[in-house]
């Protein structure tokens, strides 16, 4: 397959590897509503935060809509969006792999970008999704009026990219059939089976075998038109005819159509590649939603919620997992939220302040603009906010020594149990989850600051371990995770305990 080469190729291909692992911590004077929604937004930058995410959310991203700058060498105010093409596809490459390891073997990832670097993208994801795995290359209509001053033709559409992890498994779903398009049916005969609306029964080519005479009910012989045959064999029209579902006009005399009814009808339409901006709006469109919002600054190519919302119901449904690594102004995150969706966004700038949060807490609120109305939304839900932390291992890999107890107890019950940890950072014990409990031997947590004292599991570690787990719940006996750097139990002993042991800091490493 072809490859598409630029000066820092090599360099590209393994940043992600080089990317330090952080971990995430919350800024919970930031968080809002509902604590326990499932809902993240992340400061940072996004290269980190998704390596950050890698542990907690491999293979579990449903749906991925990002809105990358567009190379356009016009300077935005909060995107470097005039960046040298090398530097743009440096930018691109790293990113998209770790988006796609965050990706469900099912879901799918969208891509909005211009003719600038359109062609470009589509090469470097055909390399790192498989080109096995394209879906198709979406022409949105961004404006609804030609540019009369543009230099040579007016710019009116960009593109959506668009990928499954594995096109065999991917299940896009259908579009609802609009209250326009269902107008369109009548019921010009009375009949007990509802609308319908008729079609051709020819095909445009002749066949001597699909050509022969039908006789009208008002008596009147008919043949397909010249260079035309029936597009099916004479005993399926004969049971159409006997099941009335062929129409013959107002009085019976013209050539046979095929009803089709409304009832029977599939419940959703095939999207299609060219979605126009009546349907799912436009740039004006999205400008007026942030004006209305009361926000700070208006970005200039935000995306109205009619769009993300039609890319979120072809490729998701209620409860799945959103994400939107560029997330701007918040239209992403504030969709997912109205549709039901769980969704984590993350913005590098102070806007993920001045412009997301405020825009979540409106949403929260029940604001009723963009899809508010037709989605039904009333309010509720929430989100939490995070902001990369210190990186968890020095040069060597090993964990550096001012990473405290409760922070690296946050990072490893959270990857174990994907909740929030809410200890206090006084045992070696972080809680019980799901009939499994979860202890971390680390920093000195027993009271012995020697360098390895406390942090190897022994007897009498264990000991205080199930002590301290009898204190919660005196009946408990599930499993209990142990992270250390040691272990001077036999396999034999840890198997009879029920006690899986993870070795620190390989096991605390994320996945690459």
């Amino acid at each position: 397959m072809p490859t598409l080469n630029w000066l820092t190729r090599d360099d590209d291909l393994r940043a992600a590897a080089r990317v330090p692992y952080r971990l995430l911590e919350e800024a919970a004077e930031l968080s809002a509503g509902e604590p326990d929604a499932g809902n993240m937004l992340i400061q940072g930058d996004n290269l980190e935060a998704l390596k950050a995410l890698l542990p907690f959310y491999a293979g579990q991203v449903k749906c991925i809509y990002i809105d990358p700058p567009y190379n356009t060498r016009s300077a935005f105010e909060h995107y470097d969006d005039n960046l040298e093409h090398t530097q743009w596809l440096a930018l691109m490459w790293p990113r998209l792999e770790l988006l796609r390891e965050l990706l469900t073997e099912d879901g799918s990832i969208w891509v909005s970008i211009d003719d600038n670097e359109a062609h470009y993208l589509k090469v470097i994801m055909d390399e790192i999704f498989e080109r096995r795995n394209f879906i198709s290359n979406i022409i949105w209509q961004k404006k609804f009026s030609p540019q009369n001053d543009a230099k040579w033709i007016s710019d009116s559409h960009d593109h959506i990219v668009c990928f499954a992890k594995n096109k065999l498994t991917w299940r896009p779903n259908r579009l609802p059939r609009s209250e326009k398009m269902d107008k369109r049916y009548k019921n010009l005969d009375n009949d007990p089976r509802g609308p319908w609306i008729s079609t051709d029964l020819t095909r445009a080519e002749h066949r001597d075998r699909d050509y022969w005479p039908i006789e009208t009910p008002a008596g009147r012989t008919v043949f397909p038109a010249k260079g035309r045959s029936w597009s099916r064999p004479a005993e399926n029209i004969e049971k159409l005819k006997r099941e009335n579902r062929l129409w013959f006009g107002p009085k019976k005399d013209r050539m046979p159509r095929l009803k089709k009814f409304l009832e029977e009808m599939d419940e959703g339409l095939t999207p299609q590649s060219l979605w126009h901006c009546s349907d799912v709006g436009h740039n004006q469109e999205a400008k007026r939603e942030i004006i209305s919002l009361t926000l700070a600054t208006v970005f200039d190519t935000p995306k109205p919620e009619r769009l993300i919302q039609r890319i979120l119901h072809i490729a998701t449904n209620p409860g799945d997992l959103v994400l939107d690594s560029f997330l701007g102004s918040g239209t992403t995150a504030a969709v997912a939220h109205k549709m039901g969706r769980r969704y984590i966004g993350v913005e590098m700038g102070e806007h993920a302040v001045t412009h997301c949060v405020p825009r979540l807490q409106k949403v929260i609120d029940g604001e009723q603009g963009g899809i508010s109305k037709s989605a039904g939304w009333q309010g509720g839900g929430g989100f939490r906010f995070y902001r990369l932390g210190p990186t968890v291992f020095d040069e060597q890999g090993q964990i550096r020594q001012d990473i405290r107890f409760p922070t690296l107890a946050a990072h490893v019950w959270f990857s174990e149990t994907r909740r929030p940890w809410n200890g206090k950072g006084d045992s070696p014990l972080l809680g019980l989850c799901d009939d499994r409990a979860y202890a971390l031997l680390y920093n000195g947590i027993l009271g012995d600051k020697r360098p390895a004292g406390g942090n190897v599991l022994t007897r009498a570690t264990l000991a205080r371990i199930r002590d301290e787990i009898d204190r919660i719940q005196a009946d408990f006996n599930g499993s209990v995770t142990i992270y250390g750097e040691q272990s001077r139990l036999t396999p034999a002993t840890l198997d009879r305990e029920g006690i899986v042991f993870k070795q620190m800091p390989y096991d605390v490493k994320a996945s690459r």
